[in-house]
């Protein structure tokens, strides 16, 4: 939906631990319209790099007591690490979005995006829908990606 304020970030881990969940993963991690980035998606992607349990209690420890100074402490040492892990992420989603668009394409799925064509039986009868909300979403991730590039000047 267009009139969204946010969609999310679609990072997908395989095995989340109870304390991912505590962080936000995955309903609390956005991609908001005007490009900006929720605090849980920062905190999830950080806890999964620390590298040692003991630091990955410490943050989360820190998260649960509100201990802002700790978990800032801890952004600060690890943000090349997590910026990374993000900006590939947001690349990988508009590189498969872009290469969905392609193969409906090539397909001859999309007779157009604004109008639906009941007379074109190859149409798969949500392509339109399913279409406008892909460019949405790849509208809000070159949003998030001109803020990321916009950290790193």
């Amino acid at each position: 939906d267009e009139s969204s304020e946010a969609t999310f970030c679609k990072y997908v881990i395989e095995n989340p631990t109870f304390e991912m969940f505590n962080l936000g993963y995955p309903n609390s991690m956005y991609f908001y319209n005007d490009g900006g980035i929720s605090n849980e998606v920062w905190d999830v992607l950080l806890y999964e790099l620390l590298k040692s349990p003991e630091e990955q209690q410490a943050f989360y420890h820190a998260h649960m007591t509100g201990d802002g100074a700790t978990k800032q402490n801890y952004h600060d040492e690890c943000f090349p690490q997590t910026f990374a892990v993000l900006q590939n992420h947001v690349d990988y989603l508009v590189h498969e979005l872009d290469e969905a668009y392609i193969r409906m394409e090539d397909q001859s799925f999309i007779s157009s995006v604004d109008e639906e064509d009941d007379d074109n039986s190859n149409s798969h009868p949500r392509l339109p829908l399913i279409s406008r909300h892909n460019n949405t979403v790849r509208g809000i991730l070159e949003l998030v990606k001109r803020y990321l590039d916009g950290m790193t000047m």
